[in-house]
């Protein structure tokens, strides 16, 4: 596979604004886990290879554990989940996919059991900004391998 564009440099204006959308989520309250969870759950169902080299990368270095990372696509059948954390992650599947069945009341629900109403919009919007990432990442084919989080930077 050839990368087709470098979007970070082809549109800096682009990726300042969604920038400021990962800004905004460090405000959430929302544990780094739990958002980490979320963006590796909506790469797996986008096919976002370059997201989740990224997203399991920064899960580990901020001390996710290998065996919830490798899980996460059958988190259903797994105990090593959080209640709160589940909601989250059905919400991103429905979020992700949203033209299948919208979100449902039932998940809303369940959801506003854990979280409030702002929450519940940062959680989508959380889910929205890493969709975004992986469209640009899948549309420009970018190539997957070379990241390196943060504390390995």
């Amino acid at each position: 596979m050839k990368q087709r564009i470098n979007y970070m440099q082809t549109n800096q204006e682009i990726v300042r604004l969604m920038r400021q959308l990962e800004d905004y989520k460090k405000t959430t309250g929302f544990h780094r886990k739990l958002i980490e969870l979320i963006k590796i759950r909506a790469s797996q169902i986008n096919g976002c290879a370059y997201c989740l080299d990224m997203h399991t990368k920064d899960a580990r270095a901020i001390g996710e554990t290998e065996q919830r990372i490798y899980c996460l696509s059958g988190w259903r059948e797994s105990p090593f989940y959080l209640e709160e954390e589940r909601v989250a992650l059905e919400l991103t599947e429905a979020v992700t996919n949203i033209s299948a069945n919208g979100v449902p009341d039932d998940l809303y629900e369940r959801v506003r059991f854990h979280f409030d109403e702002k929450q519940f919009i940062d959680l989508v919007t959380i889910i929205n900004t890493i969709n975004s990432w992986n469209r640009l990442a899948i549309s420009s084919q970018s190539i997957p391998g070379h990241y390196k989080p943060a504390t390995e930077k």
